[in-house]
C-alpha cells in the first residue's frame, strides 16, 4: 500500500477547516489541520508535508505570507490559497494555485490537489527493461 499524502491546512473558520478535513481524509489523504498561519508553519518545518492548502486571509498570519515562507523553505512544495472574501487574487503570490471560496466545488479542488501532487512526484518512472544480451541491467 502506498503512504498518504500529508496536506497541511490552515484556515481560521474552524467550521471550513473541519469540513475540508472530512473531504480529504475521505479520499485518502492525511490532513494536518490548523487554525493559525504562524502554528501551520511551525508544523511545516518539522517536514513530511507534501501540499499546503491556506486560507488568504486569517489575523496576524495570513495564507499569502504562510505561503511565502513555505516556498522560501520548499520551493517545490505545492501550494493553494483560498478566499471567500476575495472573488479575484491580483496581489503578488507564491502560492500555485488561487481559489475563491464559492467559485469552485469539492471536485475541483481535489482535482487541483491531485494535479499539483503529481507534478510534484513528476512523471511515473519505468522499470529498466533488459534486452537479450545486455548485461548492464542484471543484479
Amino acid at each position: 500500500m502506498k503512504p498518504k499524502k500529508t496536506i497541511l491546512c490552515a484556515d481560521a473558520n474552524e467550521q471550513s477547516l473541519s469540513i475540508r478535513k472530512v473531504m480529504l481524509e475521505t479520499r485518502g489523504y492525511r490532513v494536518l489541520p490548523y487554525s493559525s498561519g504562524d502554528k501551520a508553519l511551525q508544523r511545516f518545518k518539522e517536514g513530511g508535508i507534501d501540499l499546503v492548502l491556506a486560507d488568504l486571509i486569517m489575523p496576524g498570519f495570513d495564507g499569502t505570507r504562510l505561503v511565502e515562507q513555505i516556498k522560501i523553505l520548499s520551493p517545490e512544495t505545492p501550494a493553494i490559497l483560498l478566499s471567500s472574501k476575495v472573488r479575484s487574487y491580483d496581489r503578488e503570490s507564491r502560492a500555485d494555485v488561487f481559489l475563491s471560496k464559492g467559485m469552485y466545488g469539492p471536485a475541483e479542488l481535489l482535482d487541483r490537489i491531485r494535479l499539483l501532487l503529481v507534478r510534484k512526484r513528476g512523471p511515473k518512472r519505468t522499470q529498466p527493461v533488459a534486452l537479450p544480451g545486455d548485461t548492464s541491467t542484471a543484479a
